[in-house]
C-alpha cells in the first residue's frame, strides 16, 4: 500500500510539472488544449478575482444604464428589453459564465481556441444551462457579424495575448474585433491586472468613440494579495466622443503591489494627458484608427488646409511611420493628383522644409496633389529597401486617400537622401550647450565651387551638430588631403597690402602644411551662410581697403564659435582683420581646436563669457569722439584716444558678427538666441562698433512675423539696414550700418572690386563666390 502511495504522489507531482510547464506560452493554442487535458473537465482554474469578489461589482457594471439592450426599449415601456447579449472571448474552464447564468443572464457566448476546453465545457452545462452557447474560435479573429453583442466580458484573456515577445500585434488585433461586435451603446468590461504594456494598448484603442472607466476589485477577507485586479469599462458611443478616463479609487485606498499601482497610474496619467492635449487642440500623433473614428473629420472628403500628424500602422504591417496627412490649402480642379505620397528619408526629416509646417505646405504646393501624405523614415527603417517600404505604406496609405481618388494607384515620390555615407567622430553631452556631435559625411551631390577644389572622387565634410537644434547643422569644414594655406601669423607680414599684384606675385608668405591623411581646410567655406555674411563687407569694402592700404588693422568680433570655420576663413584671407571670438561654452572651444584645426595667435583672440555682456562693457567703455578724431584714426594718426577723464579708451568693433543659435528653437527663432535680437542689445550693439562699422545678424526662423519684428527692430536702432536672402537655406543674413551714409546701388559694383581685391583666397572661385552673393543683397532702409 504504502508503495502504490508513494507511487500515486509521484505521478500526481508529476503531472502538476507538466501542467505547469504548459503555460509558458499563453498565446499558444497547442500548449492550452495539453494543460486542459491534463486539469480535466471539472476542474475550473480561476486566474484571479473569484466569484465573490466579482459579483457585487460586476452584476453593478452590467446592468448599469448605457448597455444596447438596457436603452432598447422606450422610457415608460411596459415591454421588457432584449436579454443582454453576453460575449465571454477566451473563457478557458472558469466558472464566471455558469455565476452569470445563475446571475439571471442567460444570453452568453463563451468562445476559445481550445477545442479540448469546449468539448469539457460543454459537457460541463448542457444539463444545467442548456442556453448556454460554446464555440471553438481564435478571440483575433471572431466569425460573429458586426454589431452583434451588448456585452464582452474579458477575464485575463487581453493579459494572456500580451505575451512581451508577441508585442501589441495580437491584442490590437483581438481589441478590434471586439470593438467591430459591440452594438453602438454596447460595453467592453476587461478584468485585467493594469500592467503598463497593456493599459497603453486598451486605453488608446478606445481613445475615441468611448466613455471610459476604471475599478479596483475588492480582495478576499483578510487577504493581502500582492496583485490588484482592475476592472475597466469602456462603452461604445458616437465617434466624436472623447472623455476623461475617471476612476472609483483612490490610490491610499490599493493595498497591493506599489510596482504595479506606480505603473497603473503612470498609463492613466499619460493617457489623460494625451485626450486633454486633443481636447484643446494640441498637435498630437494620431493613429489611423483615431482618423478613422473621425478624429479630424471625414477623411474619404478634402477638407482645405487640414494638417493632422499621425502614425502609420497596423497588425500585418512590417514597419510603423511617422506621417503628416495635408490637404492642400486651395482646392483646385488643375492638380495633377488626387492624392500622393512623399517619402522623407531620416537625413532630410530635421530640414526646414519637411519639419516645420510652412515648409511642408511649400511642398504640397510644389507636388501639386489636393491630399499629400508625408511619411518619416527613420533607424528603424535602416535595412528596409524602399521597394519593402512601398510595398509596406501601400494598404496603409490606401485608407487615407479621399473618395474622388476613385481607387486609382497612389504615386509614390521619394525626396532624395544628400548624405551618401557618415562617420561618427565624437559625441559629448555639454551642460551648457546639451549633446554635441561630430562626424564625417560624403554627400550624393556636392554643387558649387567646392567640386574645382577637389574633382576627383568623393568630398568629405566634417560638420559640428548641436542636438537641441537639430534643424541647423552649426558648422561644416572641407575636409582635403593637402591642408590649408596657413597666413602666418608674424607681424610684418600680417601688415602686408592686399592688393591683386601682390596676390599675383605672391608677396604674401604661406606656409603649407602637408598631411596625408584628410584635414580640414580653412580656404573654402562649405556653409553658404558664412559666404553669405562676408558677402556684407562689401558694405564697408571702402573702408576695408582704406585702413588695409595704411597697414593698420581692423577689429572683427565673432559671437558664437562654432566649429570656429568663419573666423578661421577671415584669418587666413584678410590678414588686416584681427578676429576676437566670444564663445560661452568653453566645451565648444575645446572641440573647435581638437576636430576642426582652430587655432589662436597675436590675430585671433577667445573670449569665454557671455555676447550679450561683452558687447556692453564694450558700448559702455568706448569714449564718445567726433567726427574729426574719427577721421584721424583713418587716416593712420590715431591708434587709440583718450578720453578726457583718462579711464576709457576708444575700442570700438569695426565687424560685429552674431552667430549664435537658440536655446530654445521651439520658439519659431533657431538663431540667433531671442536675447541677441532684443532693443538694449541692438544699442549696444550701434554703440559698441566704429563710425563706419557693420553689425551682421545671421537669422534662422520659420515664422514670418518673427522675422518681420527683428527686421523692425534693427531698422529703429540703425541709420541703414540691408538683407541677404539665401534661397537654398533658411537663412536670412542682416546687415545694419552706423554711418549716416549708407551705400547706394550704383555704388555696389565698386564696392564688390574693392571686396575682391582684399580677399586672399588660395581659390578664387571662393572669392567670386563671395563677390557674386554680395549682388544680391538688397537694402531695407
Amino acid at each position: 500500500m504504502e508503495k502504490k502511495k508513494a507511487q500515486s504522489e509521484s505521478e500526481s507531482q508529476s503531472q502538476r510539472e507538466e501542467l505547469l510547464h504548459t503555460l509558458t506560452d499563453f498565446t499558444s493554442k497547442d500548449n492550452w488544449d495539453k494543460f486542459f487535458t491534463l486539469r480535466g473537465g471539472d476542474d475550473s482554474f480561476e486566474w484571479y478575482a473569484e466569484w465573490p469578489q466579482l459579483r457585487d461589482p460586476l452584476l453593478s457594471a452590467l446592468a448599469a444604464p448605457g448597455s444596447a439592450a438596457a436603452s432598447a426599449a422606450a422610457p415608460g415601456s411596459a415591454v421588457p428589453p432584449p436579454p443582454q447579449q453576453i460575449l465571454v472571448p477566451g473563457c478557458g474552464n472558469s466558472r464566471l459564465s455558469e455565476h452569470l447564468y445563475d446571475a439571471g443572464f442567460r444570453s452568453v457566448t463563451n468562445i476559445d481556441f481550445s477545442k479540448v476546453v469546449i468539448s469539457d465545457m460543454l459537457r460541463r452545462n448542457v444539463r444545467d444551462r442548456p442556453a448556454m452557447k460554446w464555440r471553438v474560435m481564435d478571440m483575433t479573429a471572431m466569425q460573429f457579424s458586426d454589431e452583434t453583442f451588448d456585452i464582452v466580458l474579458d477575464k485575463g484573456g487581453l493579459d494572456a495575448l500580451m505575451e512581451p515577445e508577441h508585442g501589441h500585434k495580437l491584442g490590437d488585433q483581438y481589441l478590434s474585433e471586439v470593438k467591430r461586435v459591440l452594438l453602438s451603446g454596447g460595453k467592453f468590461i476587461c478584468l485585467t491586472l493594469a500592467e503598463s504594456h497593456v493599459l497603453g494598448l486598451l486605453f488608446s484603442k478606445f481613445r475615441f468613440g468611448w466613455i471610459t472607466s476604471i475599478h479596483a476589485i475588492p480582495h478576499k477577507s483578510r487577504e493581502k494579495s500582492s496583485l490588484q485586479t482592475f476592472m475597466v469599462i469602456a462603452v461604445k458611443e458616437s465617434p466624436a466622443v472623447l472623455q476623461p478616463i475617471t476612476s472609483s479609487f483612490n490610490r491610499s485606498s490599493l493595498d497591493c503591489n506599489s510596482n504595479q499601482i506606480s505603473g497603473m497610474y503612470k498609463e492613466l496619467e499619460n493617457e489623460n494627458r494625451t485626450r486633454e492635449e486633443y481636447l484643446t487642440g494640441s498637435d498630437v500623433l494620431h493613429s489611423l484608427e483615431d482618423l478613422r473614428l473621425g478624429a479630424e473629420g471625414a477623411l474619404d472628403k478634402l477638407n482645405p488646409g487640414r494638417r493632422v500628424q499621425l502614425i502609420l500602422s497596423s497588425q500585418n504591417s512590417r514597419y510603423s511611420y511617422r506621417a503628416v496627412l495635408l490637404d492642400a490649402q486651395e482646392q483646385s480642379e488643375k492638380f495633377l493628383r488626387h492624392c500622393g505620397v512623399i517619402i522623407v528619408p531620416k537625413t532630410r526629416a530635421h530640414g526646414w522644409l519637411y519639419s516645420s509646417e510652412e515648409g511642408q505646405w511649400k511642398v504640397v504646393e510644389s507636388a501639386e496633389a489636393a491630399r499629400l501624405i508625408m511619411v518619416f523614415l527613420d533607424s528603424s527603417h535602416m535595412h528596409a529597401s524602399m521597394d519593402d517600404i512601398q510595398k509596406d505604406l501601400s494598404p496603409l496609405v490606401k485608407q487615407l486617400e479621399p473618395a474622388n481618388n476613385n481607387g486609382s494607384q497612389i504615386p509614390f515620390m521619394m525626396v532624395d537622401d544628400p548624405i551618401k555615407d557618415k562617420k561618427l567622430i565624437h559625441q559629448v553631452t555639454s551642460s551648457l550647450t546639451g549633446r554635441i556631435t561630430i562626424d564625417d559625411v560624403v554627400y550624393s551631390n556636392v554643387e558649387g565651387d567646392v567640386s574645382h577644389i577637389l574633382p576627383d572622387g568623393d568630398l568629405t565634410f566634417r560638420r559640428m551638430i548641436f542636438q537641441r537644434n537639430e534643424d541647423l547643422v552649426q558648422s561644416e569644414a572641407l575636409l582635403t588631403r593637402e591642408g590649408s594655406t596657413v597666413i602666418s601669423s608674424d607681424k610684418t607680414d600680417s601688415t602686408k597690402g592686399s592688393s591683386s599684384k601682390s596676390r599675383k606675385r605672391g608677396n604674401q608668405r604661406k606656409n603649407i602644411e602637408p598631411q596625408a591623411a584628410l584635414k580640414i581646410s580653412h580656404d573654402y567655406l562649405a556653409s553658404s551662410y558664412h559666404s553669405g555674411i562676408l558677402s556684407g563687407f562689401v558694405l564697408v569694402s571702402s573702408y576695408l581697403e582704406k585702413v588695409s592700404s595704411m597697414r593698420r588693422t581692423v577689429r572683427a568680433v565673432v559671437i558664437g564659435l562654432g566649429a570656429g570655420l568663419l573666423p578661421m576663413f577671415l584669418h587666413g584671407t584678410m590678414p588686416f582683420i584681427h578676429v576676437e571670438v566670444v564663445e560661452l561654452d568653453p566645451l565648444v572651444v575645446s572641440l573647435a581646436r581638437e576636430y576642426f584645426d582652430f587655432i589662436e595667435n597675436d590675430r585671433m583672440k577667445v573670449h569665454i563669457t557671455d555676447g550679450i555682456e561683452f558687447v556692453r562693457r564694450v558700448a559702455s567703455t568706448v569714449a564718445p569722439v567726433g567726427d574729426a578724431e574719427i577721421d584721424r584714426k583713418e587716416n593712420g594718426n590715431l591708434k587709440t584716444l583718450q578720453s578726457p577723464d583718462s579711464e576709457s579708451f576708444l575700442d570700438e568693433i569695426d565687424i560685429l558678427v552674431v552667430d549664435v543659435d537658440s536655446e530654445d528653437p521651439s520658439s519659431g527663432l533657431s538663431c540667433p538666441a531671442a536675447d541677441f535680437v532684443e532693443e538694449p542689445f541692438l544699442k549696444d550693439a550701434k554703440n559698441s562698433i566704429s563710425k563706419q562699422g557693420l553689425f551682421v545678424v545671421n537669422l534662422v526662423s520659420r515664422s514670418t512675423e518673427i522675422k518681420e519684428m527683428v527686421i523692425s527692430r534693427l531698422k529703429t536702432v540703425f541709420n541703414h539696414l540691408y538683407s541677404l536672402q539665401l534661397k537654398e537655406d533658411v537663412n536670412e543674413i542682416l546687415f545694419a550700418l552706423k554711418t549716416d551714409d549708407g551705400i547706394k546701388e550704383n555704388q555696389f559694383t565698386e564696392a564688390a572690386d574693392q571686396l575682391h581685391k582684399l580677399l586672399l583666397c588660395r581659390h578664387l572661385k571662393m572669392s567670386q563666390t563671395i563677390v557674386d552673393t554680395s549682388k544680391k543683397i538688397k537694402c531695407l532702409k
